[in-house]
């Protein structure tokens, strides 16, 4: 039934879209548990085992448990906007797509060309994150283990994702779902063990003013709190980047985020709460203790032993890599449909001959996501992630939240299989929770200047972008390309400057 689905483009039941131009480049096998699966693998990997010391240190004190519920909300929040956006665009892509679609009729392709520019940069940084967070656990097993010892395991280890993932789409679900078997296994046992042993005076006794809502100091643990639990949240958009690849998107993709980030919620506070009440939050914060690099494998030990705490260090291991995996697998799909729309360059719009996915965009990921390894450890692990959600939320967060918007006014045709309950509220939440992010981004990072190298960035991508269009004759030194591929054949047109044909592109005067 598959294989008779593969030369449209569509599921075998019908249901979902025909994407122009994707009909035999992707094939619709990714149903909802193997989408849910991916979404919570690359979600909860190494993210929560690393930052609960974080969380702790930028709170000072067990009431660290706020940064992970506001974490949630905004995830929530936000999620919605994707899954409206993605149930109705279910390209390769994710944020490419609908940011091509939103902001086409005023600035052609700047806003999906900056996207695919920073996207190639935040991604493999957020690979990498889990990269270190690997070596970092892998110490416990291996206390002897030297600094040179543990680069050379963190390049071998995004040597081997890459090497998974040069296959066909339908062998790496299946390796997804086991790995998500091992990641549920992990938390769970970690939980469990935690509430055995779980002492309420140790992990609801908090310091003096913890909850002063007057006081600078909470509102600057909050923004930093805030933005370590959204990015272990991370993750809940992985299926959108992979939306010519669902089965039935207009349902599946929707109830994968939102079913993706209530589970993980659950499990985080779970995970949160039991580990305070076994381990003593000012260990976590002295760098030498097995509590600040380890805290799971910590919790373990003090509640069912040594042994117990090796194997789960393993599990632990084994989440960690499969969070790279699904992570490289959904975002090496950005560059992909951006260079089959002249949005990128044109060599990362080739497939696999044999295996049918994109070579260049696997393969240069996995490259950067090595070399920020290296530079993450040899840096802090807590200012690589300030940077590189400072990148993100500008170029992919805020700009997304707005496109929701701009597309319900610019397509107001377009088939919506899910619309955003409540909206807006949902978009004003999640464009809140980002400008907190952003603007408290210097103060979290004293002396790394995350705002200033986000904005240096930006400007690269723009001058680049510049000199792209140039060559390529786009705008502004050409006319504006409006694409309205999702829109439905009698509404092709209406939405952009210029009237054409059902469904195809149309130039308006740059």
């Amino acid at each position: 039934m598959a294989d008779s689905a593969a030369g449209t483009g569509q599921d075998p039941g019908g249901s979902a879209p025909e994407v122009p131009g994707q009909r035999t480049v992707f094939v619709r096998r990714i149903g909802l548990f193997q989408a849910t699966a991916i979404n919570m693998s690359q979600m909860c990997g190494i993210g929560p085992f690393v930052t609960i010391p974080l969380m702790v240190a930028s709170f000072g004190g067990p009431h660290a448990v706020i940064g992970f519920v506001a974490g949630a909300v905004l995830a929530l929040a936000d999620g919605l906007v994707w899954a409206e956006l993605g149930a109705a665009m279910p390209g390769a892509g994710g944020s490419y797509v609908y940011l091509r679609q939103a902001f086409q009729y005023r600035t052609g392709k700047l806003m999906p060309f900056l996207f695919v520019w920073t996207a190639m940069l935040f991604i493999p940084l957020a690979m990498a994150t889990g990269v270190i967070g690997f070596v970092q656990y892998l110490g416990y097993l291996w206390p002897g283990m030297t600094q040179t010892q543990g680069d050379v395991t963190g390049l071998a280890m995004v040597a081997l994702v890459v090497a998974l993932l040069w296959r066909r789409v339908e062998s790496i679900a299946r390796i997804t779902a086991v790995l998500w078997g091992v990641m549920i296994a992990s938390v769970s046992l970690v939980i469990v063990a935690a509430f055995t042993h779980f002492s309420p005076e140790r992990a609801f006794t908090y310091p003096a003013g913890a909850f002063d809502v007057t006081s600078h100091q909470f509102w600057l643990g909050f923004a930093a709190g805030l933005t370590i639990g959204i990015y272990d949240y991370g993750g809940y958009s992985t299926v959108a980047y992979m939306g010519a690849e669902i089965k039935d998107p207009g349902r599946t993709m929707p109830r994968a985020i939102v079913n993706s980030i209530l589970g993980i919620m659950a499990i985080y506070l779970l995970l949160q709460i039991g580990t305070l009440g076994v381990v003593d939050w000012r260990e976590m914060l002295d760098p030498s203790s097995t509590a600040s690099s380890s805290v799971a494998s910590a919790v373990m030990e003090k509640t069912w032993g040594k042994a117990a705490a090796d194997v789960v260090t393993v599990l632990i291991l084994v989440t960690a890599f499969a969070s790279v995996f699904t992570g490289l697998l959904g975002g090496s799909r950005i560059p992909f449909d951006a260079a089959r729309e002249k949005v990128f360059f044109r060599r990362f719009g080739v497939l696999h001959p044999r295996h049918r996915f994109p070579g260049l965009s696997l393969a240069t990921m996995g490259v950067i996501s090595a070399l920020g390894f290296l530079i993450g450890r040899h840096t802090d692990l807590a200012t690589i992630i300030q940077l590189l959600m400072a990148v993100m939320v500008i170029l992919q967060a805020l700009s997304q939240v707005i496109a929701a918007t701009v597309l319900r006014r610019r397509q107001p045709d377009l088939p919506r299989p899910y619309r955003m309950w409540l909206y807006p509220l949902p978009s004003l939440v999640a464009l809140a929770g980002w400008l907190v992010i952003y603007g408290f981004a210097d103060r979290s990072s004293p002396g790394r200047h995350p705002i200033e190298w986000s904005l240096a960035w930006v400007g690269a991508g723009c001058v680049a972008f510049v000199l792209w269009a140039a060559y390529e004759r786009q705008w502004p030194f050409g006319p504006r390309e409006i694409n309205e591929e999702y829109l439905p054949r009698r509404a092709a047109g209406t939405g952009g400057e210029a009237e054409g044909e059902e469904g195809s592109v149309t130039t308006a005067p740059a």
